[in-house]
């Protein structure tokens, strides 16, 4: 059965508090929608913002491939006309096939909130629906707060379902506005209304996800017999958020073999494109695209995974264009290790010495406070240095931060340090003393090494690792690098977090120059070993 996958993340999902998307995030996030082969693209409310409107004009400059471009509104006010509404008005002026219109379905919202009757409400939804057909205009009709009105007063809730039909809706949406219903109820409800209503017609299912219940009450709305369902990239929506298509599309097309995309190996990265463009951090722990969602850590977990990947993954990460990862931290076994290093282009065999070395140094380090599955690049640093595979590029020979309260550039550095034999001193300003100790370094060495110029830190983190000690406590900072296409992090552990925060610095600015920017990773002569396929790549 084919399912409709109606996305609002444009809408209903920059509802989300702290997110915020100007006309030029709308469109990239509509044409990657489209580009996946979503078929409905909620754009947003025309004329209640100028930003909307200005959208909708945008992309009759800009058309889509292949999804409908649907406008969201309400009915007409109470006591108005639909013909002469200027909202209705500017809703036509986005010139959509397709519009969605919301209405009342519990009476408490159309006593109280819109203080009017319930006959005038029937009125508003039969007016406003049949203007936008008469106007040329298809119209999916969504019942707000739906499964609240239906239990409060169920013949009032129906009458509004028959009245759009009877004006031209050809799409009855059940929303779960107050994301409170259960499963169990959305099924039953659903099922109810199909018998009461006729199951010649097409329903929907919007739900959100005050009680995390939004992807399950989508699963459940489906299966007792909707066949569109609504919902936003990565859940995003007010107060809770939306169902996330993310979880909703995979679960229904892998797992109960319904038709929804022609293909799902775009999922993950429409996710973390769209999280970039939106500027929220990715999920690393979503179901399906999150980074973590096919990682393993426990050393019989790896062991298993690797002679057949079904004992510990409910699905291919490919199907959904995710990865496997391999974590390694002090509960990782040989066999971590192994892959890991395999991934890293380094083939080691158990017997080999140098993967207990390996292991060994990882369990020491992780019982100092280092915790490498946050860390991937310092552990390869680590790989390569036991595998006589790190060059050193820079020697630090000493530094000093200075920190004023009294300035507006609150810190100074000054670093010394050694490149090929040659003693370098340099000083930077920066707001923090972490800031400045990083401008130092990139002083220092982008004379010798241009590429570090590309290079910028995406965060940084600090953790106390054992807070009972107080300000002499062990510090853990993790910090993220990138060159504007890739990103990796490092890590750095002291009782000094100046000392902890150099560590990750420096090793991030390291990786980025050996793995990254190979032209300038040279191999020492002391190297026995010939160098793994992915570092002869690299260097060439």
């Amino acid at each position: 059965m084919q399912i409709q996958i109606y996305d609002t993340t444009l809408r209903d999902g920059s509802q989300r508090e702290g997110l915020t998307l100007s006309v030029q995030d709308k469109l990239k996030i509509a044409h990657q929608l489209d580009r996946l082969g979503i078929p409905w693209i909620e754009g947003g409310w025309p004329g209640a913002n100028p930003k909307d409107g200005e959208f909708f004009r945008c992309l009759q400059a800009e058309p889509l491939q292949q999804a409908e471009i649907v406008a969201f509104c309400s009915t007409r006010r109470p006591g108005g006309h639909a013909a002469t509404d200027a909202m209705l008005a500017k809703i036509l002026a986005a010139e959509t096939r397709w519009v969605t219109i919301f209405g009342k379905s519990w009476d408490l919202h159309v006593t109280t909130g819109l203080q009017t009757t319930l006959d005038e409400n029937l009125a508003m939804i039969q007016d406003s629906i049949e203007f936008l057909v008469s106007q040329g205009r298809r119209v999916i009709y969504d019942a707000e707060h739906w499964f609240d009105g239906y239990l409060a007063n169920p013949d009032h809730a129906l009458d509004t379902l028959k009245t759009a039909l009877q004006a031209g809706a050809e799409w009855l949406v059940f929303c779960d506005t107050n994301g409170g219903t259960l499963p169990t109820e959305i099924s039953r409800i659903v099922e109810e209304v199909k018998e009461k209503i006729g199951s010649q017609y097409q329903y929907g299912i919007h739900a959100h996800n005050d009680c995390e219940l939004a992807v399950a009450n989508s699963i459940a709305a489906i299966t007792a017999g909707a066949t569109m369902v609504q919902g936003t990239i990565n859940g995003y929506g007010e107060r809770c958020g939306n169902a996330n298509l993310c979880s909703v599309i995979p679960n229904l097309q892998l797992k109960l073999d319904y038709d929804c995309l022609p293909d799902l190996t775009g999922l993950t990265a429409l996710s973390r494109s769209v999280s970039e463009i939106v500027n929220v951090a990715p999920n690393d722990y979503a179901a399906f695209v999150g980074r973590c969602a096919f990682s393993h850590k426990g050393g019989i977990h790896v062991s298993a995974v690797e002679r057949d990947s079904r004992t510990y993954e409910h699905i291919p990460p490919l199907a959904v264009g995710n990865e496997r990862r391999i974590a390694i931290s002090e509960q990782s076994g040989l066999s971590n290790v192994l892959i890991k290093a395999k991934n890293m282009g380094v083939e080691l065999a158990k017997e080999d010495h140098r993967s207990r070395e390996i292991l060994a140094k990882l369990k020491e380090l992780e019982h100092q406070g280092y915790q490498f599955d946050g860390a991937e690049a310092s552990f390869e640093l680590l790989v390569r240095e036991v595998m006589g595979q790190r060059s050193t590029i820079f020697t630090i020979q000493g530094f000093q931060v200075h920190c004023s309260i009294a300035s507006k550039q609150h810190s100074l550095a000054t670093i010394e340090i050694s490149v090929d034999g040659q003693e370098i001193l340099a000083a930077a300003k920066g707001n923090g003393p972490v800031s400045a100790l990083d401008a130092a370094l990139r002083k220092a060495l982008s004379q010798f090494y241009p590429a570090i110029n590309q290079f910028y830190l995406t965060d940084y983190k600090v953790r106390i690792v054992d807070g009972d000690a107080g300000t002499a406590a062990v510090t853990r900072v993790l910090v993220e690098s990138s060159n504007g296409v890739d990103r990796w992090t490092t890590i750095g552990v002291s009782d000094n977090i100046l000392e902890a925060s150099y560590q990750a610095v420096a090793q991030g600015i390291e990786y980025g120059l050996i793995m990254k920017s190979p032209l300038v990773c040279i191999i020492p002569d002391s190297i026995n070993q010939p160098a793994s396929k992915t570092l002869q790549e690299n260097l060439r």
